[in-house]
């Protein structure tokens, strides 16, 4: 009988701490989407970033990515996104795929441009970079290295040519 009451305040006792944890990490996390302004971007690859990624300008979260299609004609990936209103995006600016690091999610960066004429709502950013592939990059520096070694490696040095005699 005392065996059970123990199972049962020690499963009392977990769950209790599991309550608290899930509290803690929902009030110190920000969830909430960002409403706004809405904007497009077209990218030639979107690798890494999702439906509620952040939007950040100087590294200050302004909005959130809303939705991520294909565009049937141009094969190129469609990313919506919102930014806070107060944020006006001059026509010049570029929005970039990021990453924090190599296990950090990957989010949307917007650098301002210089213009005075802002981008609409609704309206598009045309100048545009896509997320770098880390594999592919790995790839290239070992296969590039593997065949240069194939190749007997550096250029062969020039011989010195015949001394002039002395007069």
């Amino acid at each position: 009988m005392s065996r059970n009451a123990v199972e049962t305040i020690m499963g009392a006792v977990v769950l209790v701490v599991a309550a608290v944890f899930l509290f803690f990490a929902y009030t110190t996390t920000q969830v909430n989407a960002i409403g706004g302004t809405e904007y497009t971007a077209q990218f030639d690859r979107v690798d890494g970033l999702r439906d509620g990624s952040d939007v950040k300008i100087s590294g200050i979260k302004v909005g959130s990515v809303v939705s991520q299609t294909l565009d049937p004609r141009t094969f190129l990936a469609t990313v919506k996104f919102t930014v806070n209103p107060q944020v006006k995006l001059p026509v010049d600016s570029v929005a970039v795929i990021a990453s924090p690091g190599l296990l950090g999610d990957d989010f949307l960066s917007i650098e301002p441009g210089n213009e005075d004429k802002v981008i609409p709502p609704g309206g598009r950013i045309t100048h545009t970079q896509a997320a770098m592939n880390l594999q592919s990059l790995i790839g290239q520096v070992i296969y590039g290295a593997g065949q240069n070694k194939g190749q007997g490696g550096a250029a062969p040095m020039p011989q010195p040519g015949p001394t002039p005699p002395k007069p």
